[in-house]
């Protein structure tokens, strides 16, 4: 509401302080892991292959529900890396996530298989139908939380970047890194901030910590 009252020059129109609503402030950094794995036994409860797939890919690209639903690995895949189109993601924003290991490159290839030149919504589904049905069948499997996926995925690629775990794994704060490392922390967090769909780096505490 703020945005919006600033695009149309109204500021004055919304409080600037949360509280006058009764709206309590959004705690950010709590140094507590939200990560959520997908255990290959309730991955065997989804009879689905579409839906399957797209579990995967939220699971090894850190990808939001939306976008692995929507994923064409015709138009997505560019050898080292994916590319996901503007109309699948949050805000229209396109971005890349690098394909790093064997298990990834593997996925991509049976994503290939599956969907051939179309999606992982099959031909005669609206993606609408289609997450519902995501949602009935994660839902039966017990899974549930899976936006941690995404937690995940960014805590495993600070330690791939950093070589050492995030805060919220039990890695050192901030506060006690040294200056180089500090560097380090920086860079890890903007490009895994690129990588989840955010534009800026301060967004990553929520999945790492500070």
């Amino acid at each position: 509401m703020r945005w919006w009252a600033e695009k149309i020059g109204k500021q004055n129109v919304v409080a600037k302080d949360n509280a006058y609503y009764g709206i309590a402030e959004r705690v950010f950094v709590t140094n507590t892991s939200k990560a959520r794995d997908l255990h290959s036994e309730l991955l065997e409860k989804i009879t689905d292959p579409h839906i399957k797939t797209s579990l995967e890919l939220q699971k090894s690209f850190g990808l939001r529900r939306e976008e692995a639903i929507k994923f064409r690995p015709d138009y997505a895949d560019k050898g080292s890396y994916i590319h996901l189109k503007s109309s699948w993601c949050k805000g229209g924003k396109a971005r890349d996530i690098p394909i790093r290991t064997d298990e990834q490159r593997e996925l991509v290839k049976r994503a290939h298989l599956l969907a051939g030149k179309g999606s992982l919504i099959p031909s005669h589904l609206m993606y609408v139908q289609q997450l519902r049905l995501y949602e009935k069948l994660t839902d039966a499997a017990g899974l549930s939380k899976l936006h941690g996926l995404r937690h995940r995925y960014a805590q495993e690629r600070y330690r791939e970047l950093t070589g050492w775990p995030a805060p919220a794994c039990g890695g050192p704060s901030h506060k006690e890194l040294e200056e180089n490392e500090r560097l380090n922390d920086r860079a890890a967090r903007f490009a895994i901030s690129q990588e989840l769909g955010h534009e800026r780096e301060q967004i990553t505490v929520v999945y790492l910590g500070r």
